[in-house]
């Protein structure tokens, strides 16, 4: 499969491969530059490659070529990341920086989007969970009420976290691995909530001071965001138990959102 595009595009590798659920990565050269060799093996994933395309680089990587499931995409080189702004005392600036290019990617372009999915699919293993009852079942109620009625509904990328915004160096920090969503913005920002890590995430003071930031910087009312946090933790938590891993964080961040509405 990576063979087939190494030759396609006249590719020199220039790293160790990295195989994921989703797809298949190689560090490569390209002309001389770095790159990313992405082949994508699930639907969600290819959706996401149309949408990479569709932003033409403003928010996001640029796509340097693609064919069929495969994306060609500039490499990050810079050398911060925003997990370890996070983990150093720098957390309101990281998520500053997510919520900046959250909002560019947002912004109204030219031309028609590709097929998205709509987030009332999206939240389908939620919905299954409700009859769980406790967390699952305000999280279920709190999704229901915010798909009902949606507002300022955009293009989403649907997985905005720290390890999905990296530094481009003179490009600046641009997005990567889209889902490729159709929906309210502030979905867009939940699963901020959830990153970069359990301690991080889940310490009460950070997580009220992210809810003001993220407002302030989002330009969205602090209770709307609150109820996209607790529904998209309730969802991230009942996929981690389909998955058969541990939902912990989720649950927390679920609770703790619940208990400031």
């Amino acid at each position: 499969m990576i063979d087939e595009y190494m030759i396609r595009w006249g590719l020199v590798a220039d790293g160790l491969p990295i195989a994921t659920q989703s797809g298949h990565l190689l560090p490569v050269r390209y002309d001389g530059m770095p790159a990313m060799l992405k082949v994508a093996v699930q639907e969600e994933e290819r959706a996401g490659a149309a949408l990479m395309i569709w932003w033409r680089g403003e928010g996001a990587a640029r796509v340097l070529a693609h064919h069929g499931a495969a994306l060609l995409l500039e490499r990050a080189e810079g050398g911060m990341a925003l997990a370890e702004l996070a983990c150093i005392g720098r957390d309101d600036e990281a998520s500053r920086i997510m919520c900046e290019v959250a909002s560019r990617l947002h912004a109204p372009r030219p031309g028609q989007p590709p097929v998205l999915t709509g987030l009332s699919r999206r939240f389908q293993a939620l919905e299954a969970r409700a009859a769980q009852g406790g967390i699952f079942a305000s999280a279920a109620a709190t999704a229901k009420d915010l798909l009902a009625s949606p507002q300022d509904a955009r293009v989403l990328h649907g997985d905005i976290h720290h390890n999905n915004i990296l530094d481009f160096g003179p490009r600046g920090w641009l997005a990567i691995d889209p889902k490729g969503l159709l929906g309210e913005r502030g979905f867009d920002y939940a699963n901020i909530f959830c990153n970069p890590d359990f301690r991080t995430a889940v310490e009460p003071a950070r997580f009220s001071r992210r809810v003001d930031v993220v407002a302030t910087a989002a330009g969205l009312e602090h209770g709307r965001l609150l109820q996209w946090i607790l529904a998209w933790a309730g969802l991230s938590a009942s996929w981690h138990l389909e998955d058969g891993s541990t939902p912990d964080t989720a649950l927390a961040i679920a609770q703790l959102a619940l208990a400031r509405l």
